[in-house]
């Protein structure tokens, strides 16, 4: 609406200018071979003779020219009116306004009812439409402006036609402006069903993502269950191995080493002392390997600990294995809910991690910290030995092992040198 009332307006006034400087320029021209003979004096005086005056008046009073000019006025170069329809008006000074002075400076300029200067107010008392044309008054031989003429010619055609022109363009802007509103119109309601259309096709689109994430968020969440069957199984299977080596092996060798001392007192010769003795020391050093093997399958009570209570059970086992200190920082919660499958692997992780640094770090200045961040569990064995070489970084059983267990949980475990000092450490990160 803002646009149109602007076009319009512009228009109008273009098409308005127009209109009045084509009979502006016709007028004065007619006006300029009639009065500038009469104006002649003033090129060597700034005033008319009353006979000039009286023949300007003559010529624009009963004559048909007359009736369309209802009013005039002559100025010499200063302004000063010397002539005019209205004889009280002659020798006053209204000062040089812009029409006059640009008039002054030989432009015909016309105005259409403009009437608001003082000296205006007895035409615009009539209350007609007026077109005020101001033209130069010149030098018979030099050109020069002398002076200005002052008309006010009755404009009613004018006024109608300026009338009719302002309906014609204001229809017009109308009209091409409801087109072009019409086709946006038509554009905009084309482009919001495409983008309706778009927007339902991205809708099922997305439903159909969200149905399949959610179908993946299930199969992953079922393998992670089998997965931590599987471990707890397994977990069963080597206790169990592990008791069955105890009470089954181990006895037997148990045995072996008592009738081994009792065959001592049968064989009395110094060779055959040497052979028992050997033999003893054999079966004596697989009884040792067989209880270690049995309690590092069969897990402790883990169940009732809280997570930092199965990583310092852990840790003292270790320590009273191989006499090697481990400091410990966890500041895991107490209440933090896992599941048995993760109970087990933080045991195993910590066990599987402070035995490699055991071997590979010589145990030097060995820690393990756990912390939770953003809900993920993160678990940190480190030592201060020669780090991370070729042969150490290839995974071993026991490392291998326990990656396939943290990722079957959706963990990730990572060996790796440190940054901060030599050494080595052995990170896993579990939600």
């Amino acid at each position: 609406m803002l646009s149109a009332a602007l076009i319009g307006q512009f228009s109008a006034r273009r098409i308005e200018a127009a209109v009045v400087r084509s009979t502006a320029d016709a007028t004065a021209l007619f006006m300029d071979s009639v009065i500038a003979p009469l104006g002649q004096e003033l090129s060597e005086e700034n005033d008319l003779s009353p006979g000039a005056r009286r023949a300007v008046s003559e010529l624009l009073s009963g004559t048909p020219l007359g009736q369309r000019v209802i009013s005039y006025k002559l100025r010499n170069r200063d302004g000063v009116l010397v002539a005019a329809s209205d004889a009280s008006l002659i020798g006053r000074d209204f000062g040089l306004s812009g029409a006059v002075a640009r008039a002054l400076r030989g432009e015909v300029i016309a105005t259409f009812e403009d009437l608001h200067d003082e000296e205006d107010s007895a035409e615009a008392a009539l209350g007609l439409p007026l077109l005020e044309i101001y033209s130069p008054i010149r030098a018979a031989w030099s050109g020069e402006v002398i002076g200005v003429a002052e008309f006010y010619e009755v404009a009613t055609g004018l006024a109608n036609d300026i009338a009719e022109a302002r309906r014609n363009v204001w229809t017009a802007v109308v009209l091409v402006l409801g087109c072009i509103g019409c086709a946006l119109y038509l554009i905009v309601l084309q482009g919001s069903r495409t983008i309706v259309r778009q927007q339902g096709e991205l809708a099922r689109q997305l439903a159909d993502l969200r149905a399949m994430s959610n179908h993946n968020t299930q199969l992953r969440l079922r393998i992670q269950q089998a997965a931590a069957r599987a471990t707890a199984m397994n977990e069963t299977a080597l206790r169990g191995i592990g008791a069955d080596l105890h009470d089954g092996p181990a006895q037997y060798m148990g045995y072996a080493a008592l009738r081994l001392d009792s065959l001592r007192a049968l064989a009395p010769g110094e060779a055959a002392q040497r052979e028992i003795d050997a033999v003893m020391t054999s079966v004596q050093d697989a009884i040792r390997e067989i209880r270690q093997i049995s309690r590092g399958l069969a897990l402790p009570d883990i169940e009732n600990r809280s997570p930092c209570e199965i990583l310092r059970s852990v840790a003292e086992a270790h320590m009273a294995r191989t006499g090697v200190a481990v400091a410990i920082d966890c500041s895991l919660p107490a209440d933090l809910p896992l599941d048995p499958a993760r109970r087990i692997c933080l045991y195993r992780f910590a066990q599987e991690g402070l035995t490699n640094a055991w071997r590979h770090g010589q145990g030097s200045d060995t820690s393990l910290s756990a912390a939770l961040a953003e809900g993920v569990i993160r678990v940190a064995v480190r030592d201060r030995g020669p780090g991370v070489s070729s042969e150490r970084s290839e995974d071993g059983m026991g490392l291998a092992g326990l990656r396939d267990r943290v990722e079957s949980l959706g963990g990730t475990v990572v060996l790796r040198n440190r940054d901060d000092v030599p050494g080595a450490e052995l990170v896993m990160e579990m939600e």
